[in-house]
């Protein structure tokens, strides 16, 4: 087995990737990631550099991609979800370099994947094992400071783990559907308190007059990914946040993926107020981007939450992930679950201080999920 080494998506066909992908979740689709470098989302300027990686077997002419690993090399850490600003800022206090770095990820988005996408029919260990290793020859070949692989299932980290990477634990908040029927099957499993605030939440953006509607890929025109863009473009400005995502990335993604978009837009006197963009894999429903106008009580957990369970429900799907963070969603009915990094340290002095922090953060966070847990909405069974 050989690695190679690409810079640009473009030159990959596009079923090639899209085999090793498989259907289950959008974010590693061909379509979002080169929509991405398309669109300019993903280049040097931006600090998302494509050095995706290929595993192949057979020679020049006759080669054969056995797996495939999304990595870019960063010059800094925005879009990642996996924040290690500190550990940046402790090497430049030490007079060292920690940009770049080779980061292994789906940008600006904190969704759990495989990030070694093979689908050769029997055991991939051998596969796995060439692809992780080719990942840190190439991070030790540029001479950079790390090597960061993010969100990673289960699996895939403890694959990471032993080749020397240090396994970090965050947390997020996933709607789990337990069979439900409807909405009202979902609050039947509430404290009557918590119930009633959420009827009451649903209940006040009724009173107010805006109604909802779903839109699949095949509805949106260019107008209305246009009226989107400028919802999601005025709320990342009214928080001070960085606009990742351009106009052209999501008019390419509507054109590219239309079967993977669940669109939510709320209307007010038949005008548009808020939108949430939601993908859809083959049992996951992923919220990723909102934006609408302010003076509409509880339009926000309404757009970006309540619909969209409704959505799963109607269309038989297992899971909601809506997004990084966000402890209000634990008492709408959304609960922690662990999620994974893995990171590799060139400096010896620094790979074993990361190693002492990620061991007392991750004790941390575990208790904090337990304590999470003793806060659910959920009724406790005797």
């Amino acid at each position: 087995m050989q690695a190679r080494v690409l810079h640009s998506l473009d030159q990959l066909p596009a079923d090639t990737w899209n085999t090793l992908a498989g259907r289950d979740n959008p974010f590693l689709r061909y379509e979002f990631l080169a929509a991405l470098e398309h669109s300019g989302c993903t280049t040097p300027a931006t600090g998302w550099t494509p050095h995706h990686l290929l595993i192949e077997s057979g020679h020049a002419g006759q080669r054969q991609v056995l797996a495939a690993v999304p990595l870019y090399l960063k010059n800094n850490s925005y879009g990642e979800y996996v924040f290690d600003w500190a550990w940046a800022d402790a090497y430049a206090r030490s007079g060292l370099a920690y940009y770049p770095k080779l980061v292994a990820a789906v940008p600006f988005s904190p969704v759990t994947g495989a990030r070694i996408l093979t689908r050769v029919p029997g055991d991939t260990a051998q596969i796995e094992e060439a692809a992780i290793a080719a990942s840190l020859a190439l991070a030790k070949e540029l001479s950079l400071s790390s090597l960061h692989w993010l969100f990673t299932p289960p699996a895939q980290t403890e694959r990471l783990e032993g080749h020397g990477l240090l396994r970090r634990v965050g947390y997020q908040f996933h709607w789990h559907n337990q069979d439900y029927t409807d909405f009202d099957h979902f609050l039947a499993g509430f404290s009557s308190r918590k119930r009633k605030k959420i009827r009451h939440e649903r209940r006040s953006v009724a009173d107010a007059g805006v109604t909802l509607e779903v839109c699949g890929g095949a509805q949106m025109t260019p107008a209305l990914w246009d009226v989107f863009y400028d919802f999601y473009h005025l709320t990342i400005r009214k928080h001070g946040a960085i606009p990742y995502l351009t106009r052209a990335f999501f008019h390419e993604l509507g054109r590219s993926m239309p079967d993977n978009i669940v669109m939510i837009f709320a209307h007010h006197q038949s005008r548009p107020v808020a939108a949430a963009l939601n993908l859809r894999g083959t049992d996951t429903l992923y919220g990723r981007y909102w934006g609408g106008e302010d003076g509409y009580s509880g339009l926000h957990f309404e757009t970006c939450y309540y619909r969209a369970i409704d959505y799963c429900i109607q269309h038989g799907l297992r899971r909601f992930e809506a997004g990084a963070q966000g402890e209000h969603k634990l008492a709408r009915g959304f609960l922690p679950v662990a999620t994974y990094s893995a990171h590799w340290l060139s400096h010896p002095q620094f790979y074993q201080a990361v190693q002492d922090y990620l061991r007392r953060e991750r004790h941390g966070v575990e208790s904090y999920m337990t304590e999470l847990n003793e806060h659910s909405p959920f009724k406790r069974s005797c």
